[in-house]
């Protein structure tokens, strides 16, 4: 290949010698190559803890995009830095053969205060944190942030820290291994650490064939264990988890610890499979630090780290939660509760040749009253997808659906031959079906069917978005909440009542919570 490689990296000093390293095994094997360095939100914000910035990816994230942009050819991260999920268009293209992978102890005049109650140690990781807390419960752990030399700086003017903990492949690349420095061989690795991983894009044939030739095969088996014990346990850089992987004879060891952040609880456990036998390793461990007592670690890491950025005012199933995309955290309740009317036998003595419905509601309290086969109903008009398959199945055909009372109104005005029809509704009904029919001399029976209550909760500050899938959930939202989100509506007659309330409304192209759910998405894509 005759072009030459840019080769994309952050441009601090450890960065630096990492992408000038694969720059160097490109070059040896006779590929030109060249650095193009930019800044990461990681370096940029250097206020917060690594675990309070809440985004994945945080130092891959600018180059992912100078890649996809066609700026650069390949990125240059460290292996652990990486989420364990690329983004679409990207893959891993090379590992380079493993660095040291251990924590170093850097500290100050001497180790005495290992043995103290009230030792001060700085890290900005979560997963270093907890380990060191776990063992030693008494001492306090503070934050430090900034690259290698800026960390050994604020180390040696600090008045307070004892020591602080780097990782052994960060400080021996540089060749700023203080004297005063003790590997932590008691402390479980990252996923990764030690590597250093090129990224580029799935597209570039040329490019992946080149990288190919500088990947290191052991180290590719094993950090790709790592890192799927990690993506299993749905852990990032918010979690507290170590794991490593390393071969031996033969054989593959793999060594995994989840602790919860303070360090009061840890799983640990280790095995040894053959290589070759070890396709599913990552996964049977995972499950095992699962089963006992993980999953309760990270359901509390992830209601600590989440916070609700989408509302759903009727409870949501899991397989509608998992519809969202990653990284929209919902909560959802019913705000409104239905009750079903008793609805006289009278109305039903004659056959009734046009029906209306125009909620599964309706359509529920109906039957609760009478089994379908006792309904002589000739002509249903309903409206919605799920409404209509629902009455299908509970009552018989549907003469016609639309997706609105509005639209369903127009057609009913147009088509009906018989103008009259019974309309099955609630109390609470704000739609325009009835004003437009009776405009169009089409005389209505209506029937209440059931009752709407509201059951209004108060939603957390941090709610940045709400679904609403009816006027009167709106009516019960609002009881306890401001109008100060984005309004997702499953309709037309519940956007028109969100409009007097909220200054972005937003409509679903079907009336179904799903449709609803993918409007939200592309909001947040």
């Amino acid at each position: 290949m005759s072009k030459i490689i840019r080769i994309g990296t952050r441009d601090s000093e450890l960065a630096l010698y990492q992408a000038n390293r694969v720059k160097s095994e490109l070059e040896k094997l006779g590929h030109k190559a060249k650095i193009v360095a930019v800044k990461s939100t990681g370096d940029l914000e250097l206020d917060k803890p690594l675990y309070e910035l809440g985004i994945t990816g945080i130092f891959t994230r600018t180059l992912d995009i100078a890649m996809l942009k066609g700026d650069v050819d390949i990125a240059v991260h460290s292996l652990k830095d990486v989420p364990t999920v690329l983004p679409k268009g990207i893959v891993q293209a090379a590992v380079l053969e493993r660095g040291n992978v251990k924590d170093t102890l850097v500290y100050k005049n001497n180790e005495e205060f290992l043995g103290a109650r009230d030792g001060v140690i700085a890290t900005s990781s979560l997963r270093r944190k907890a380990q060191w807390l776990n063992r030693y419960p008494t001492h306090r752990v503070e934050d430090i942030r900034g690259n290698v030399n800026t960390r050994l700086q604020k180390l040696e003017d600090s008045e307070t820290w004892h020591g602080a903990i780097f990782a052994a492949a960060g400080i021996g690349r540089l060749d700023l291994r203080p004297e005063e420095a003790v590997n932590l061989d008691w402390m479980v690795p990252a996923p990764g650490q030690g590597a250093i991983m090129v990224a580029a894009r799935e597209i570039d044939e040329d490019i992946l064939a080149i990288c190919s030739e500088i990947n290191h095969e052991e180290t590719e088996i094993c950090t790709t264990i790592e890192r799927t014990f990690l993506n299993k346990l749905e852990g990032g850089c918010t979690a507290p988890i170590g794991a490593l992987a390393y071969i031996k004879n033969e054989q593959v060891v793999f060594r995994v610890v989840l602790l919860s952040p303070d360090g009061s609880k840890k799983i640990e456990t280790d095995r040894v499979v053959k290589l070759g036998k070890h396709q599913d390793l990552a996964e049977t461990i995972a499950e095992f630090v699962l089963e006992r007592g993980g999953k309760y670690i990270m359901e509390g890491l992830h209601s600590e780290d989440k916070k609700t950025t989408v509302y759903s005012t009727k409870l949501l199933t899991n397989d509608q939660k998992d519809r969202f995309t990653s990284g929209i955290t919902v909560e959802s309740n019913d705000f409104i509760k239905i009750s079903s009317n008793r609805i006289a036998p009278r109305f039903f003595k004659n056959e009734i040749e046009n029906v209306v419905f125009t909620s599964k509601n309706a359509v529920e309290s109906v039957i609760t009253n009478y089994a379908g086969s006792e309904l002589q109903f000739k002509n249903i008009y309903c409206v919605g997808r799920k409404t209509r398959r629902f009455i299908k199945n509970n009552i018989g055909p549907v003469a016609h659906f639309e997706k609105s009372a509005t639209e369903l109104a127009h057609y009913l005005a147009d088509n009906l031959d018989t103008k009259e029809v019974t309309y099955f509704s609630g109390n609470l009904r704000l739609d325009d079906l009835p004003t437009i029919l009776e405009k169009n001399n089409i005389k209505i029976n209506e029937i209440e069917a059931y009752q709407t209550k509201f059951d209004t909760k108060k939603a957390p500050d941090s709610v940045e978005s709400v679904l609403f899938y009816s006027p009167s959930g709106i009516e019960s939202f609002l009881k306890e909440n401001k109008a100060n989100a984005i309004a997702f509506c499953i309709g037309d007659t519940t956007a028109a009542e969100a409009k007097k309330h909220f200054s972005d409304v937003r409509v679903a192209n079907l009336p179904t919570v799903e449709s609803v759910i993918d409007l939200v998405n592309e909001h947040y894509s």
